[in-house]
């Protein structure tokens, strides 16, 4: 899991952040990217892609790789923007934000997927690099782990909807929510097609 920041660690890069999203494809509720620099030394046992995990695991890692790391900062981009400026760009507005929100500045990013918004420093896009990274990973659990708690908080504001539950994916239980009692602030209006909507 560590050999891409090994190859770098070679190259006399000290600073590696790892950078991954969650919530990419929901019809409510943002996206989250998180940034993450871990320490050279450091083995976190059990870390993976965060879909791979159970949430009892990845609750367990959140607070390990918040204690571990040298430095990691999370954010979100709402749904008003994704609506803006779609949810590619959006995506990237948030890693962007992560990796400029970090205390210790990295001399090299690397990111999950295969995407090629440049960064402003060094970078990789790393396909299917939450499996392959342990940084990655561990900023996959950060991003996961945090917006499913940001989802689980929307369901309190909105109980009719099972944010809880689904986290605003496109279950057949949320787009029947949707159809009964409308769009709200939370949705994403650009993600809304006839089939969410129930019109044929």
């Amino acid at each position: 899991m560590k050999e891409i920041e090994n190859k770098l660690y070679e190259k006399g890069v000290l600073n590696i952040a790892g950078v991954d999203e969650a919530g990419r494809g929901p019809l409510a509720g943002p996206v989250c990217a998180a940034a993450v620099i871990l320490p050279k030394d450091a083995v976190i046992e059990g870390i993976n892609d965060s879909k791979k995990l159970s949430e009892k695991k990845r609750n367990q890692l959140f607070d390990v790789i918040r204690e571990t790391a040298i430095s990691y900062r999370v954010e979100f981009v709402f749904p008003d923007v994704i609506d803006e400026i779609n949810i590619r760009q959006a995506t990237s507005l948030a890693m962007h934000n992560a990796v400029s929100s970090l205390e210790v500045s990295p001399d090299f990013v690397i990111i999950d997927g295969n995407d090629n918004i440049p960064f402003d420093i060094p970078y990789q896009y790393v396909v299917k690099g939450d499996a392959k990274s342990q940084t990655i990973a561990a900023a996959s659990i950060l991003a996961k782990v945090s917006r499913d708690r940001f989802m689980e908080e929307l369901d309190k504001e909105y109980p009719e909807y099972g944010f809880s539950k689904h986290k605003g994916y496109g279950t057949k239980a949320h787009m029947e929510a949707i159809q009964k009692f409308g769009v709200t602030k939370v949705h994403r209006k650009s993600f809304m097609t006839d089939k969410v909507l129930g019109k044929k």
